[in-house]
């Protein structure tokens, strides 16, 4: 396998790692109601609305013309996505969600090979585009592990799981062993999930 086949699998793992991220988070936020999204837990705490917008201004201003301007863009207001505005809804936070992942989506697509020897800047400090992405993937899923908490401590008891239930891991084991198309991960313990809540 060539060099170039190597980064090329790369780029396409890195993409898939971000939908599976996104994915997660979506499948976590659709279970809470409009008022746990922008419920806080303490004074100190954030809502899944905020880390939401945080995530999202982050995406857009690290990947906006990413390979030729610094990452912290100047039109940014990191502190106001820790904020729950007047104008704030559900809807709109989900837009800011949608356009901030589709200009990751974007960016990444265009990168060569070549690019990701390159050196970018985030905050006036340099970085290769591989510590870049590294950077924005470990960014993107220590949040989405908070907005997952969040989301199942208001669900508790009707928490649906989004990974292999719990004391299920060797039926899942076995069940996946057999399942012709083993498809993606995520999909597969959703698939499971499901199979064992209708027979209950």
């Amino acid at each position: 396998m060539s060099n170039k086949e190597i980064i090329e699998i790369y780029l396409s793992e890195t993409v898939e790692a971000f939908r599976s991220y996104k994915k997660l988070a979506e499948r976590a936020m659709e279970q809470v109601s409009d008022e746990e999204f922008f419920k806080t837990i303490d004074a100190e705490a954030n809502s899944i609305a905020m880390i939401a917008k945080h995530i999202a201004g982050n995406l857009r201003s690290r990947w906006t013309n990413f390979l030729t301007t610094d990452g912290e863009k100047p039109d940014r207001n990191r502190d106001s996505e820790f904020v729950t505005a007047g104008g704030d809804t559900r809807a709109s936070v989900m837009q800011m969600w949608e356009d901030g992942f589709q200009i990751l989506f974007d960016s990444l697509r265009l990168l060569t090979a070549e690019d990701l020897g390159k050196i970018v800047q985030i905050r006036g400090e340099n970085f290769t585009v591989v510590k870049a992405i590294s950077r924005a993937g470990m960014h993107a899923a220590s949040h989405i592990g908070q907005i997952q908490f969040l989301a199942k401590h208001f669900r508790s008891s009707e928490w649906e799981t989004l990974s292999v239930p719990r004391n299920k891991s060797a039926e899942f084991n076995n069940w996946l062993k057999e399942k012709e198309d083993k498809g993606n991960y995520l999909e597969a313990t959703r698939e499971f999930a499901e199979k064992e809540s209708l027979e209950k």
